[in-house]
């Protein structure tokens, strides 16, 4: 699964308005209508979730931006708390073969994709929080990609839960998947249990697999 990610170079959005961004979008893609049951989407998201659950996170400005929004997926932009920093947007686009993509999106640069850490969440009565690794350092995508794991993950579980969990999930969807990104401080991470945790593999930008981020309800 590709997600793009706004980056507007004259009014940033904030990290952490983006990281709650990508959730949502991860979420509401899985979640459309379109991707289950016998949606048209369907066979594609199973694929890809009965394979290892990548996710790339590319950027982009102005008319690549707009020109991605025509590649099959969704699109959520979340409000700015703050005057001083633009809305954060991502775009989850329907997952595919690497190899295989689609050329508005193959042409999107991967790497280096920061924003400014310009302050904690607004986003306080969240349905789930998702919790980050106070014990490692992410870019900007790769917290993007990873709360992204953490809001498929809590998804999954919470549509193979009980009837508690059935009304959490009708919670969450109703307020639009909003989730709230926090990093607690290292006790809190190392002593707590949560009933979602992402350990990434280890192919990018660490060199072993390790545990990025929490999911709760």
């Amino acid at each position: 699964m590709n997600l793009v990610v706004l980056r507007d170079r004259h009014h940033p959005a904030r990290r952490v308005d983006a990281a709650e961004a990508a959730a949502r979008a991860v979420a509401t893609l899985l979640d459309d209508p379109r991707a289950t049951g016998d949606g048209p989407w369907a066979p594609a998201v199973r694929h890809w979730e009965d394979a290892r659950i990548r996710k790339i996170v590319r950027r982009a400005d102005g008319k690549r931006w707009t020109d991605v929004q025509v590649v099959p997926g969704v699109t959520v932009v979340q409000p700015s708390p703050r005057p001083d920093h633009g809305d954060a947007a991502v775009r989850a686009l329907l997952p595919g073969p690497v190899d295989a993509q689609d050329r508005l999106v193959d042409r999107l640069q991967i790497a280096g994709t920061h924003l400014p850490d310009a302050g904690p969440t607004a986003s306080h009565d969240a349905v789930v929080t998702i919790e980050v690794n106070p014990d490692v350092e992410m870019t900007t995508g790769k917290l993007c990609a990873q709360c992204g794991h953490a809001a498929q993950l809590a998804l999954r579980a919470l549509q193979g839960g009980g009837a508690a969990d059935a009304r959490t999930l009708e919670r969450w969807r109703t307020d639009g998947f909003r989730v709230r990104v926090v990093v607690p401080d290292p006790a809190t991470w190392r002593g707590a249990h949560r009933p979602v945790e992402v350990v990434d593999a280890g192919f990018t930008e660490f060199d072993r697999p390790t545990p990025t981020t929490r999911a709760c309800w």
